[in-house]
């Protein structure tokens, strides 16, 4: 997709025109993929624009650039505030937002650690990553003959821009066959996560979705996901997965920051069937808490 341009994005410290955020490019970054980011999304609501779960995504950013041993030079409480003010100076009722800390121009190598740390912020109207078919018609997906990075190779714990290399062989594998999406099994052969979403089946009404000790990313989706079923007397069960599994699924469904929750509707042409109960009830539900209208979860909303 080409992306929309607004007016501002954040750039240490300061908003600057659109056009204006450029770096060298002789950047680190962009040589060695030495940072790490965020997606977060705010949401439209009747008291006004709200980012959904905006301390944790920040929290975890935090986490990522301390992993990298990357100084990035703002307490989470004033990215937090970086991130409204972003928002408020674009005039924006919903967007999806893109924090992202990296390596700067200065230096070349492979040690990344002398290289100056550069920090912005992002914002900009997107639908839902898979289209807007796909949360009511569900996907068709591929397990990938690519494996998720290895937890000591490349440890999917760090949000890092260069563990999503990964990710893009993936998704380009998927659609030159035909899919919409592709989930990636770890080393060990079982299930983790698709390029950008975690995953979850339903089996005889319990939910099951793999452990991060698999190598997923500890999404924050998932965990509201979870929050919300186990609300509703649903059992979940984190626990390790073969591929398998999926073909012979009640429901299954993946869940994102930018996908948000989507159905599957097939896993290597052993079909699934349209959503089911389970997943619509939760996507019904997850669309309400993000749109403010459901009380029990109004902490997880941080009004611009």
């Amino acid at each position: 997709m080409v992306l929309p341009k607004v007016d501002k994005i954040w750039m240490d410290g300061a908003l600057v025109d659109w056009d204006a955020a450029q770096v060298h490019v002789l950047t680190h970054a962009l040589h060695y993929g030495s940072g790490v980011f965020e997606g977060i999304r705010c949401y439209e609501t009747a008291d006004g624009p709200a980012v959904f779960r905006l301390t944790e995504h920040m929290e975890r950013f935090d986490r990522s650039a301390r992993m990298l041993l990357m100084e990035v030079g703002y307490s989470v409480s004033e990215m937090v505030e970086a991130v409204k003010e972003t928002i408020r100076s674009n005039k924006l009722d919903s967007c999806y937002i893109r924090p992202l800390a990296f390596r700067g121009y200065g230096v070349m190598g492979l040690d990344p650690l002398p290289a100056p740390v550069n920090v912005v912020i992002a914002v900009w109207p997107w639908g839902t990553y898979l289209g807007e078919d796909a949360l009511a018609k569900g996907v068709e997906v591929g397990v990938s003959s690519w494996r998720q990075r290895g937890v000591n190779a490349s440890p999917p714990a760090i949000k890092a821009t260069a563990n999503y290399l990964n990710s893009s062989l993936a998704r380009i594998e998927a659609n030159k066959h035909g899919y919409e999406e592709a989930i990636l099994l770890n080393e060990d052969g079982k299930v983790c996560e698709g390029t950008g979403e975690n995953i979850f089946i339903v089996k005889n009404g319990v939910i099951y979705t793999p452990p991060v000790s698999d190598g997923i990313l500890e999404g924050i989706t998932r965990d509201s996901l979870m929050a919300i079923a186990r609300d509703k007397g649903i059992e979940v069960v984190e626990r390790s997965m073969v591929r398998t599994e999926l073909y012979t699924a009640d429901e299954m469904f993946m869940c994102g920051t930018a996908a948000e929750v989507v159905p599957v509707r097939s896993v290597d042409g052993r079909v699934i069937g349209q959503a089911g109960p389970i997943t619509m009830d939760l996507q019904e539900t997850f669309f309400r808490v993000v749109g403010g209208k459901v009380p029990a979860y109004a902490s997880w909303l941080e009004h611009v």
